[in-house]
């Protein structure tokens, strides 16, 4: 293996041969609910448990579960450097430096405008795919303006009111949610190279990177021993751990390779619908006719994203 592999390959992959769109679809919206709840623990978690600490928490807890669960599968970790070189850039840009940068933002902005402000991944990935032309894809008309709908659908199911802060809002806890959309976005594409392992090992590696990368900045700068935090701050830290990063990242690294980066990183735009809904259920916000126009807008914009061309030709016959 080279120092820096396109693909790192040890199986066949076998998931575009049994791939269908109702289902690839329907592991989008899981992951998008998944990862649109984790605004809200992160909410509930960082005013007791600094960014730090919390990031190494969760993503400690999720690289336990994940290697525990590779190991009863039979499946063993890589032992090459190169692969481990890019489990580490991997950890670094789906996990290390987004979770820092949104448990950050989360403590100087409200996480509905977190939320708005991370729903800019698919734009970021169209930039660096017409920059570049290294994603992948081929950028068609169709994709372009279901990115544009789906940023509207967010904009419309937010009803514009998260945005009344951009005067107040700390300008770098904005700045620091547009960074982690880059690393959002930059994540599927370095992630394309991962598609010879088992998800689940992919996974597992990456979230080892990361809990140890963010272990030495916690325990120097937020001395987590000294912490007393309340139990709902530990009980959404172990949820963030298991649910919103072990379990999504298997989902995440499957549809990398079914959907593409730019089908992956359209869920943004559910992520930021499914929090105005999770606000509406439990926070007791209010869900009115402008946000079920948001949510369908949303969808739309989702499906004419994910969507390849081959899937549509065959729903034609």
């Amino acid at each position: 293996m080279s120092a820096r592999p396109s693909t790192i390959t040890s199986r066949p992959d076998g998931d575009r041969n049994v791939a269908t769109p109702a289902f690839e679809i329907g592991l989008l919206v899981l992951l998008s609910l998944i990862w649109g709840s984790s605004f809200t623990l992160i909410k509930i978690a960082v005013d007791a448990i600094p960014p730090l600490t919390m990031v190494t928490a969760r993503a400690a807890i999720a690289a336990s579960l994940l290697i525990a669960i590779a190991r009863g599968y039979g499946l063993a970790l890589p032992r090459d450097r190169s692969t481990w070189f890019a489990f580490f850039v991997q950890g670094l840009l789906q996990s290390a430096l987004p979770f820092t940068l949104i448990s950050w933002g989360e403590m100087h902005i409200g996480s509905g405008l977190a939320g708005v402000l991370n729903a800019t991944p698919p734009m970021f990935v169209l930039l660096l795919a017409m920059a570049t032309g290294n994603s992948g894809q081929r950028i068609a008309a169709r994709k372009i303006i279901g990115v544009g709908l789906g940023l509207a659908g967010v904009l419309v199911t937010i009803d514009l009111q998260s945005l009344r802060d951009l005067d107040t809002a700390a300008p770098l806890a904005q700045f620091a949610v547009l960074g982690a959309s880059l690393c959002y976005a930059l994540a599927p594409i370095w992630g394309r190279r991962f598609r010879g392992l088992p998800d689940i090992v992919t996974a597992a590696g990456a979230m080892s990177c990361a809990a140890a990368t963010m272990l030495p900045a916690a325990l120097v700068l937020e001395t987590p021993w000294r912490l007393t935090p309340p139990p709902s701050a530990i009980a959404a830290v172990i949820v963030l751990g298991v649910v919103c990063t072990a379990i999504a990242m298997v989902i995440y690294f499957r549809l990398i390779r079914t959907l593409g980066a730019l089908g992956v990183t359209s869920g943004s735009y559910l992520r930021a619908g499914f929090a105005v809904i999770l606000g509406t259920l439990f926070l007791g916000e209010s869900f009115t006719w402008w946000n079920s126009l948001g949510m369908a807008l949303i969808l739309i914009g989702v499906v004419a994203v994910t969507l390849p061309p081959s899937w549509i030709k065959a729903g034609t016959h």
